[in-house]
Order: structure tokens, then sequence, then C-alpha cells
């Protein structure tokens, strides 16, 4: 990421100065006390040298509001994401009232547009049967991992292996659910979720026949490896998916129901499955998933159709009433002055040189160039193309004239900025209501005038310090400046509301231009991010940590001491789910409060980093949990000791996947989407497949006791990079966007 000239200087005696010498936002800094001087550390972190304004970090103004730091120095996007990203949007005219719900008590948002097959606008009962049809296929699909833990002793006599090989279905399994999230992912952001949906449901029924028909173990080993690429788009979609079809204000609720279910698959599904196993044999269990699955898929088909929708901003048709902006524009002119002061004549700008002798020659171009364009009518926008076509014939090297102290009228819109500060400003000014030409006047504003302010104003928001390609930030300048929009959506626009019938058709072509492959590996590029790289390694262990007791309940309870048959193994299921509830009703809302005194403390200011506090009884109850649960175990202690501990170990867990997915996305927002499928590709491949190799025969081998103290010193250890996390964290996300890795792909 290319420096920011005003945003950086270089490191002073007895601290570092927080800007340079800008006197714009020297006075923006003085307006806030305690900005001018940058402390080294704020709530034991460290803070950049630089600046204060580091993404991820939000100033708390009021119960209801806050605001963004570090937009600025946020990378522009140079892809799309499975799950929308907010859009800065340029200011809405003061007639245009927001939408609101029935009640007129909440703003929409994000803001529904007039056309009925925007999903927002679908009823609430369609909308909430899509959520319901999706939430029981993943109810289904989370509970695949642990199925046949019950029956391992079972599956292990049918075909003569050993029960450490049984157990490396479920960690092929899970590597075929780490593999099938990078397939599916950058595929249902090309060509829509539905299709991916539908795909998975077809091919989950038919590994799970595949499954039930094996003849050998290998090809048991086979389809449960499909069968995980199957189950895949469970973990890293319907979260867009509910983004897409609920405002703000209803998707918390929504979340929970889908992370009620989920949860619940993971735990209840393996418990019917012992029942099954128990009364028909483990086969029957494939059977049972393949008719579910098949109900689900029927459901997935009839109630939830394609829910994208573009949403980047798009030129408003023209009003009858002149906007806010439009009338301060005829009435307001902005004096400037340069270094000397002296005044330059009306007659002397370049504005009025472009309407008597045609467009100001453009100075040379610059090969990487930000440019950040407000609205504008379909007629201004046809003028200003042809404007900057014959200012690119007439191009030279030379600089216009320089402006001292000119009278300007403003238009309403945001100023091209240059990275560089090498490059004039373009200012487009609109024709005032006398002006009989529609033609908007576009001149050049030199470096060493002082800009106008205003609140949407570049400076303010994200940078781009790239070349734009196929991609997101392309496809959001293009929107903004030509009025282009992704064919699929402008199609549905003007379009009458769909039937219900022509919402069932399965495919509607791509959707997005960008590279498969560039969106493919995107998630593996985060890898490089510190705080992605915690958040992985901690919400692995999460889950893996259960996994790995799922893997070796068969030997703990149906062969060691307590010799349970495989329904009464199943029922030990019932504590990590209860575990689990609580654990995911407690984390958000203590670390809320935990974050939210930490705020107020550190002067309103909130850092992500605030979250890592939660590794402490993260830690307490993962380390006692596993600890407890194989000390119990090997002593032959009463079957709930070890099976309460197993709760112990699933409430833990779930303190640690909330904290560290709430972390993770609240230090990168822009990549959440990616992120999402960076964690579940850890949990899936680093984790669950690597454990599965060596864990169960280890259990054999050592006793529970052994190995589950060493991994809940293993856990232990891993926690304690919570430490230099929490005092780094700062830096190393403002060192992120420095190197721009994810961008510069």
């Amino acid at each position: 990421m290319a420096p920011d000239p005003e945003a950086g200087s270089t490191p002073q005696k007895g601290g570092w100065r927080l800007f340079g010498r800008s006197s714009t936002r020297e006075q923006d800094n003085a307006e806030i006390p305690g900005r001018g001087r940058l402390p080294k550390w704020n709530m034991g972190i460290l803070n950049d040298r630089e600046t204060i304004e580091v993404p991820g970090s939000v100033l708390l103004l009021a119960a209801d509001h806050n605001e963004p730091l570090g937009l600025r120095n946020a990378p522009a996007r140079t892809s799309h994401s499975s799950i929308p990203t907010a859009v800065i949007r340029p200011p809405e005219p003061p007639q245009d009232e927001k939408k609101k719900t029935s009640d007129g008590k909440i703003i929409l948002e994000p803001q529904p547009e007039e056309s009925a097959n925007d999903p927002l606008n679908w009823p609430t009962w369609r909308r909430d049967s899509a959520l319901l049809s999706l939430g029981l296929f993943c109810m289904v699909g989370g509970g695949m991992t642990p199925l046949l833990a019950a029956g391992f002793t079972d599956v292990a006599k049918e075909f003569d292996v050993s029960v450490s090989s049984v157990s490396l279905t479920t960690g092929l399994f899970m590597l075929g659910m780490g593999l099938g999230s990078v397939i599916f992912s950058p595929t249902a952001i090309l060509y829509g979720k539905r299709p991916v949906y539908l795909f998975g449901a077809l091919l989950f029924v038919l590994t799970s026949v595949w499954c039930a028909v094996s003849k050998s173990f290998v090809s048991l080993v086979l389809g449960r490896i499909f069968q995980g690429i199957a189950v895949s788009p469970v973990e890293c979609l319907p979260s867009a998916t509910i983004a897409e079809i609920f405002f703000l204000h209803e998707r918390a609720y929504r979340i929970g129901i889908y992370t009620l279910l989920l949860l619940g698959g993971k735990n209840l599904v393996p418990l019917v499955s012992a029942a099954v196993i128990e009364s028909l044999g483990w086969r029957w269990t494939f059977w049972v998933v393949a008719m579910v699955v098949g109900f689900c898929g029927f459901l997935l088909f009839l109630f939830v159709p394609e829910t994208f929708w573009d949403r980047v901003p798009h030129p408003r048709k023209k009003s009858s009433r002149p906007s806010f902006f439009r009338r301060m524009s005829s009435k307001q002119h902005i004096r400037r002055s340069d270094a000397a002061g002296v005044s330059v004549p009306p007659s002397a700008l370049p504005s009025a040189r472009h309407s008597e002798e045609g467009p100001t020659p453009a100075p040379a171009a610059n090969h990487r160039r930000n440019v950040h364009v407000g609205f504008a009518t379909d007629a201004e926008e046809h003028h200003a193309e042809k404007d900057r076509e014959a200012a690119t014939r007439q191009e030279t090297s030379e600089k216009p004239d320089e402006l001292h102290d000119p009278s300007v009228p403003m238009t309403a819109g945001i100023l091209a900025e240059d990275s560089h500060a090498t490059r004039p400003e373009l200012i487009t000014q609109e024709p005032s209501s006398s002006d009989n030409s529609t033609k908007p006047h576009v001149f050049y504003m030199p470096d060493n005038i002082e800009k106008p302010k205003s609140p949407y104003s570049s400076e303010r928001f994200a940078r781009q310090d790239h070349p734009e390609t196929d991609t997101e930030s392309q496809s959001v300048a293009s929107s903004r400046a030509v009025g282009s929009r992704v064919p699929y959506t402008a199609a549905l626009r003007d379009q009458p509301a769909k039937s219900f019938v022509q919402q069932l058709k399965p495919f509607h072509g791509r959707l997005n231009k960008d590279k498969w492959h560039k969106v493919a590996i995107r998630p593996l590029i985060l890898f490089s991010y510190p705080a992605v790289l915690w958040s992985a390694i901690v919400y692995a262990c999460s889950v893996g940590w259960l996994i790995v007791i799922s893997e070796s309940v068969a030997v703990i309870y149906r062969e060691g001491h307590y010799e349970f048959n495989a329904l009464q193994t199943g029922l030990v299921y019932i504590s990590p789910f209860v575990g689990g509830i609580l654990g995911t009703a407690v984390a958000g809302k203590v670390s809320d409060v935990i974050v939210k005194a930490m705020a107020r403390r550190n002067g309103g200011l909130y850092e992500p980093e605030f979250r890592l506090v939660m590794a402490l009884p993260v830690a307490i109850t993962t380390v006692i949990g596993l600890m407890g649960f194989g000390w119990s175990a090997q002593l032959g202690d009463h079957w709930i000791v070890p099976t309460v501990f197993f709760g112990v170990v699933s409430f833990g867990c779930s303190l640690g996947s909330t904290t560290s997915i709430t972390f993770c996305v609240d230090s990168y927002r822009q990549y959440a989407g990616e992120a999402l499928v960076t964690l579940n590709f850890s949990k899936n491949i680093f984790h669950g497949l690597v454990f599965s190799l060596f864990v169960t025969g280890w259990l054999t081998d050592d006793g529970p006791k052994t190995v589950f103290i060493w991994i809940g010193i293993i856990q232990l250890i891993l926690l304690f990079l919570t430490i230099p996390m929490y005092i780094y964290g700062k830096r190393a996300r403002m060192w992120t966007v420095r190197k721009n890795f994810m961008e510069k792909f």
C-alpha cells in the first residue's frame, strides 16, 4: 500500500507525531483532545508509531452510534465476497427519507430498493421459510462429522480393521469439508448460492447412498471424503444468505436460529445415529441420512431461491426538485488562496477558459490512479465522458495555470484524489440554474490549493493504492461513474415481481466477472495476517478438541471400563449439547460487557484486541475439561464424571469459537467472507485431519489420561499466543494494511 503523503511522518524525540504537516488534518486533530500526541500504550496495547487511525478500531460516540477509524487507510477490495460488504455511500438528499419499519421506529439497513424482486422486499414468510429450510439442511450436515462415532467398533468388526483406522474416516470427511469450502465459496460468489446448495444436496444424497452400500473399507473412506465436499456449503455460505435476505435489526435473531440448528446437529445427530446403529446397524445411518437430505434438498429447491442482489449504489433518477447540494453549488463560492495570497480574476479560471476554448488539457496521467466519483445524471455523465475523451486527446505534459484565490462554485459529489499527490485535483462544476448548458464544467485544481472539506471526501475513507482490474472496486467505481450494474440484478430491477414458479430456476448464469482462481486463493492469503492466524488456531482447537473426544468415545465408553452399547454411547452427547448452548449464550453477552467496559476506560476507543480477554476463561474451561475427561476415564470413575467434563470442554470451546470469530471479523470486517473460509479450512485440515491420523492409536497405547493431559498442555501453550497478540495486535493490523497482501495478489 502506497504511503499517504499526509498521514505519515518520521519519529520525533519524545514520541511520534500523529500526522504530518497537513493543516487540514491538524485542525481535525485539534478538535479531539489527546490526538496531537500519540501515546505508546493504551490498555496494554502498543499503538502504531505513525497513526491512531488503524482499521478495526472504532470510536464509540454513543450507545447507538459509533465511528470506525482508519477507513482512509483500509485497502479497497479487488474481489467480490460471499458476505455483502458495506459500501460508502454519498450523501443522500434531505428530501429523500430513509425507509423504516412499519411502526416507524427502526431505519432499515440496508435500504431496500423499489423493485419487488429485491430479496429484502420478499414477504416475511418467504424469507423465514428460506431460513428454516436452509437451517434444517445445515443441522443434518453439521452432525455428519461424528455420525459413526458410536459405531466405530461395529465398522471395525465388519471390515476387519482397527478402531483407529475407522476413526480416520472422520478426519478424511473433514478433509473433504476443507477442500469443499475452497471450491464452493468462490463458485457461489461467481454463479450464485442456489446452484451450490442444490448441487451440494444432490451430491450429499449420492454420497450417503455410496457409504451405505460400500463393499470395502476403502470405498467407505472415499465416500466419506466426497460426502465432506458435499456438506461443506453448510459452513461457508448460510451466514451470507442470511445477510442478503434480512435487515440488520433482524439478523441477530435469525443467526441465533441458524447457530442453534447447526450446534444441535453436531450433538443431536450422533445421538440419533447411535439409536439407529443399535437397532438397525451402521449402514442404516447413511440410508436414513440420504432420505432426510433428500427431503431437505426438496425444501431448498422450493423455498431457497437465488438471494444475490447487487447493492452497489447506482445513479438516482433526476428529480424535478433540485437537490440540496445542487442548490448549494449555485449559491456558494469558496475562496482559496495560495502561499502568496495573490487573487486571480474569474476570467482566468480554467472553468471560464473551458467554456470559451474547450476542454482544458489534462496533465500527464499517473499510472496508479485513485478516483472517488460522485453521482451524476445521465446527461451529465454523457458530457463528462466527452470532456474526458477530448482532454485525453489533447494531453500535454504542462500543468494548468496556477490558481490563486479563485471563487469556485462547488458541486455535490466526491472529489477525485491522487494517491501520490502529484496530480491536480479533478473537480466537476454543476451548471447553475441560470446556465443554459447542461454540460458540467471540468477543471483541475493544483495540489497547493487547499482541498474543500467534505465528510464524504476520499481523504476520510478507504484509500485505493493499487490498479483496478476485473474487481469489486472496479465495479463499484464504474457503477458510480457511469451507472453500470451487474446484469442479473439490473435485469430484475425493472421487471415485475417474479412468481413462485419463476424463482425455482436453479441457475441464473454468471453473476460476477471475478477470476475463479483468484477468489479461491484469497482465503489462504489471510494466513499471513496475524489476527486471522491467531483466530484460525483458536477456532481449529475449539472445534477440533470436540472432534477428538468424539473419535475417542468408542474407545473409552464401548471398549473401555464402561462397556456401553451404541445407544448409551450416543446419549453421552447430551452433555456437550447442553454445554455448547450455555457457552454460546454466555460468550456473546460476557464478551460485549467486557469490551464496552474496556472501551470506556480507553476514552471511548474500542480495539478488537479487547476481545482477547475472553481467552482466559477459554483456557480455564478447556484445559480443565480436557485433562479432567482423560484423567477420570483412566481411573474408571462413574460415567457421569467424564461425561460432565465433556460438557465443560464443549462450554469452553463455544467460548473459544465465538471469541475467535468476533476478533477476526472485527479486525478485518472487509474480509469477513474470506476469513470464515480460512477458519473452517484450518479447523478441517490442520486439526481435524491431522489429529485423526494418530489420536485413536495414541489413546489405545498410552491411555486417555496421558493423551488428554498432553492435549490440555497443547491447548494452554497455543492460548499463550494471546499475550503477544494482545500487545502487538494493533501494530500487526496496521502492518497488514501497509503490506496489503490481499489486494496485491
